[in-house]
């Protein structure tokens, strides 16, 4: 069953579950939306006027969001101000950041997914202690949604145009290994992934209205089809939450509603580290 939570968002691309256990989206304004999802109803917390791509969360409660319009990742404060954290680096700004996901020692990878068609994509890697180096280009092909896989050993990455998944080695020193293919994914358009505790990879679709699961085995089955679009329009994050970590909660760019469903293996926790340094002089965002 698909359970609409939060409705007349403005085509929330992405969603992420926070340690207050509120639900955050963003808009296609620049909006992050705090969801209650006992009550339904969403706030919005503030905005950056630009278009909300992926987001996370830090321990305190800060988003990090990949904000098209201004080419950078903005980090908002539970208050709503708004700064810049990373435009890339001098040699390679980003161009279209997309999905981020912290790792286990607070460093935050960055997708970005450059041109469509081109295969210009890559990640950045930024420490902690706000240094940002290109950590590969090995998954090029309009590189999207990014999730650390259970065991910390490998960053699975969505190639939108491949169309399928690779996974990355994250190797003893920290860079990145060799890519290899998880899974192609022929007459699709994949776009956000997120793990179970059984290791089990779900992929949402911008097209066809569709989540995909792969399990370990490699086995790739249909979770969740809506032909009408209507309950899962464009699906593009998805993230786990909720108590018990049992729901999986579903963006639509495609229409304007936040929606869940019940998973029976509980969902991978996602790392909430302290917040990053912003030492590096970039200046606050006026919005």
């Amino acid at each position: 069953m698909i359970d609409v939570i939060a409705d007349d968002l403005d085509h929330p691309e992405c969603v992420a579950y926070g340690l207050d256990g509120f639900v955050y989206a963003g808009g296609e304004a620049g909006q992050i939306y705090r969801i209650d999802v006992e009550t339904r109803s969403p706030t919005i917390v503030g905005s950056t006027d630009g278009f909300i791509l992926g987001i996370a969360l830090d321990r305190d409660g800060n988003v990090y969001a990949c904000d098209t319009k201004a080419k950078a990742v903005l980090r908002m404060s539970p208050s709503g101000d708004v700064e810049t954290l990373c435009t890339g680096t001098p040699e390679r700004p980003m161009r279209l950041p997309n999905s981020l996901a912290f790792g286990a020692t607070g460093e935050l990878y960055i997708s970005d997914s450059g041109v469509w068609g081109e295969s210009q994509g890559c990640i950045y890697r930024r420490s902690p202690d706000g240094a940002v180096e290109v950590w590969s280009e090995g998954a090029a092909s309009f590189t999207n949604g990014i999730a650390h896989s259970p065991d910390g050993a490998f960053l699975y990455v969505v190639e939108s145009t491949l169309p399928g998944v690779t996974r990355i080695p994250i190797q003893s020193n920290g860079s990145a290994g060799e890519p290899e293919t998880v899974v192609m994914m022929p007459g699709t358009v994949p776009d956000g992934i997120a793990f179970d505790t059984a290791g089990r990879l779900y992929i949402a679709c911008y097209r066809p209205d569709r989540l995909y699961r792969l399990d370990p085995t490699g086995e790739l089955v249909i979770f969740a089809d809506d032909p009408k679009g209507t309950a899962i329009s464009a699906p593009t994050n998805v993230a786990f939450g909720g108590e018990s970590m049992s729901s999986l909660f579903i963006a639509s760019l495609g229409r304007w509603h936040v929606s869940r469903m019940t998973v029976d293996v509980p969902g991978f926790a996602l790392h909430y580290p302290e917040p990053q340094s912003n030492a590096s002089g970039v200046v606050n965002v006026n919005v």
